[in-house]
């Protein structure tokens, strides 16, 4: 019988934020189109910090207590369903599980990653800016609305 040590966890545990990130970055840099060359010349470009967007979002900690539990409960079925499977049927056992809990890792952000785009859009619309994008990504000027959408989410 194979337990998830710490250590497993802690890989799992970065793989999975590694995976947030790349899908943050992706959506950053969808946002960053044609659309930001016309909006810049403009002046109408708004900026957010996405990651701290995220971290005070009000749904966060109801999502890591629902992740947590997920692990939980795959961990416990690991361990209940690999007894009496060789190494290799283990290993391909523990590679859908880590699967299973991307995915609903994914199921979970999904909802905040929308609202938080909402809220941006809402934000935007009600000053004036034609294109928001991640703060990380600009090197000068933009108008930084990340308090706006974090009081925007808060309202809700």
């Amino acid at each position: 019988m194979i337990k998830l040590e710490k250590k497993q966890v802690k890989i799992i545990s970065i793989i999975i934020a590694l995976v947030f990130i790349g899908s943050v970055v992706a959506l950053a840099l969808t946002q960053t189109g044609s659309g930001v060359a016309s909006a810049a010349s403009s002046g109408n470009v708004g900026v957010i910090d996405y990651r701290q967007v995220r971290s005070q979002h009000p749904d966060l900690q109801n999502l890591e207590t629902q992740f947590n539990a997920a692990i939980e409960e795959v961990k416990k079925e690991f361990d209940e369903k690999s007894q009496g499977m060789n190494d290799q049927e283990k290993a391909d056992y523990y590679q859908q599980s880590q699967q299973r809990l991307m995915q609903k890792q994914q199921e979970l952000i999904e909802p905040v990653e929308k609202s938080i785009e909402a809220a941006a859009k809402n934000v935007a619309d009600k000053k004036g800016l034609s294109v928001v994008i991640e703060k990380s990504v600009v090197i000068y000027g933009g108008q930084d609305i990340t308090q706006d959408v974090i009081a925007q989410l808060n309202k809700k």
